[in-house]
């Protein structure tokens, strides 16, 4: 009997031209040592974000990580038609309420003083968008005890609400934790094991780093012609190149969060795949507007373990003598794909394909599909429906 499906991976090769879609902290490109030459680089984070970003409109449902929950519930109350002063302390007590530790937030004018009630909770909460609503409710429901309580002015301070009613807030899921994992040690049973792996995206091949030197117009100092020179200076870093991407889903990860639905966990899954296809970090966008789409998107379902082809281009690619690494990016990994699932036993593959702009036939990557939307439609046909058949087999 073949075993059900376990992972859904995802690779894509995508070639952005002159960017800088994820920066570090002195605003240079990341980067990454592989295969003894540099590649371009961009974080898992990064990317991962924008996937996320992307997936929540799919869905119709949002998440919100902040450690700020208490002055969002504060904005919710005073569109209520609270008193701003009440629905301060309201929002004081809420990020109070919970087993997080806290501190006040600084005051602008005098940063030796704190600001009562402005609750900055030390890690940040990941909850549905429409905890917000129910938080505030809560408020709604003990407003009495709001309006006779203390303002919380330092971390000592207890807050009136109940904690169990907050917490159980706290621990409230929706599709995209579900899909995306949480991490919050603070709240007893919060935390949620993410079904999504995301790996940093590479370049296929050795890439160096651009200087962008630039100047502004002083608008005024131009239609007068009083003065010569420009108004401003400076340079920024950009690179381009052909990336790498992988993704995984745990199938077995994604049910355990989820439960027995079959339909739910479809529908997650083909607007993850979809959103990952489609997404872009957002950094330098209005200076670069490079948003390109993967030329080439290869889906394996797995009943074994995750595979990333990453080792594909350990060797880095070089451009043909037309000039060009993205045909010959394809060509590797088609090539390296074909071998590694030989090695590990094709058996292992309960379907493949692939969906590009490539003409050629690229038989390590499975069965060509003409769009995204149905290789998308090929890999969840054959990862879910099998394993909703031999689940009420």
């Amino acid at each position: 009997m073949t075993a059900p499906a376990r992972f859904i991976d995802i690779h894509a090769l995508q070639s952005v031209p002159f960017s800088n879609l994820n920066r570090d902290d002195t605003n240079s490109v990341k980067t990454v040592q592989y295969g003894n030459t540099l590649r371009t680089r961009v974080s898992s984070q990064s990317w991962k974000r924008a996937t996320r970003t992307l997936f929540q409109e799919k869905i119709g449902e949002a998440a919100l990580r902040t450690r700020r929950i208490g002055e969002r519930v504060t904005r919710e109350l005073e569109g209520r038609g609270w008193p701003g002063e009440l629905a301060q302390r309201a929002g004081g007590h809420i990020a109070a309420g919970s087993s997080i530790k806290f501190e006040l937030a600084k005051n602008p004018d005098d940063p030796k003083q704190t600001v009562p009630n402005k609750v900055l909770t030390n890690a940040m909460v990941y909850v549905p968008e429409i905890a917000v609503t129910e938080l505030a409710d809560l408020a709604e429901q003990h407003r009495d005890k709001l309006e006779a309580a203390k303002d919380i002015k330092k971390p000592a301070d207890k807050s009136v609400l109940p904690t169990d009613r907050i917490e159980a807030v706290l621990r409230s899921r929706n599709g995209v934790i579900n899909l995306f994992g949480r991490m919050l040690a603070e709240v007893d049973d919060a935390g949620v094991d993410g079904a999504v792996q995301v790996a940093h995206a590479l370049t296929t091949h050795a890439t160096d780093v651009e200087l962008d030197y630039f100047s502004a117009v002083d608008d005024i100092t131009d239609a007068w012609g009083d003065a010569t020179g420009s108004g401003h200076m400076g340079h920024a870093e950009f690179s381009a190149g052909t990336f790498y991407r992988y993704a995984t889903i745990d199938l077995r990860d994604l049910a355990h969060n989820i439960g027995d639905e079959p339909q739910a966990a479809r529908n997650l899954v083909a607007a993850f795949l979809a959103a990952f296809i489609e997404s872009l970090p957002q950094a330098k966008k209005n200076s670069t507007a490079a948003h390109t789409i993967p030329g080439l998107v290869h889906i394996a379902v797995r009943s074994d373990r995750p595979l990333s082809y990453a080792a594909a281009f350990e060797e880095p690619v070089r451009a043909d003598t037309a000039g060009g690494f993205a045909a010959r990016s394809a060509e590797r990994l088609d090539t390296y794909a074909q071998a590694a699932n030989t090695l590990l036993g094709t058996g292992r593959i309960l379907t493949s394909g692939w969906a590009g702009l490539e003409a050629k036939d690229l038989t390590g990557l499975g069965r060509q599909h003409g769009s995204f939307d149905a290789l998308i439609a090929d890999a969840l046909d054959a990862a879910l429906a099998r394993n909703d058949a031999e689940a009420t087999a």
